[in-house]
């Protein structure tokens, strides 16, 4: 079981139901499709800070790593990146994913039921 976050380049969608739809478009578009698309430099900027935190599940010998998939790298297209973490690690791993993405300037969005823009509201400075 994993937990997934989507975090692109754009400006920040007035709500979820508009982050949704952005995401739906974005996935469509980058992911969704047989045409490969390199990382754009910010996506790849951002996957460089998540691993200086966690390594790559493919150099963790030691079972920390709570990616889900590796390289992360790989699950970047352009301006996008939809990404797993294991389950069990995924609350400090997603607040943590979504902290670094809002200092960059990113949007992060977790698409699963309930979800929305991360941070969530409460924690919002």
């Amino acid at each position: 079981m994993s937990y997934d976050l989507a975090v692109w380049e754009g400006d920040k969608p007035a709500d979820n139901a508009i982050a949704r739809d952005v995401f739906t478009r974005l996935y469509d578009r980058y992911i969704d499709t047989d045409e490969e698309f390199p990382p754009s430099p910010r996506i790849a900027e951002y996957v460089a800070a998540l691993l200086a935190r966690w390594v790559d599940l493919t150099e963790d010998e030691e079972g920390t790593s709570p990616w889900s998939t590796g390289p992360l790298i790989g699950e970047a297209a352009g301006p996008l990146i939809y990404f797993p973490m294991r389950y069990n690690t995924a609350e400090e791993a997603s607040a943590y994913a979504a902290e670094v993405a809002a200092s960059m300037g990113l949007v992060c969005f977790d698409p699963q039921a309930g979800g929305g823009l991360r941070p969530y509201p409460s924690q919002e400075a």
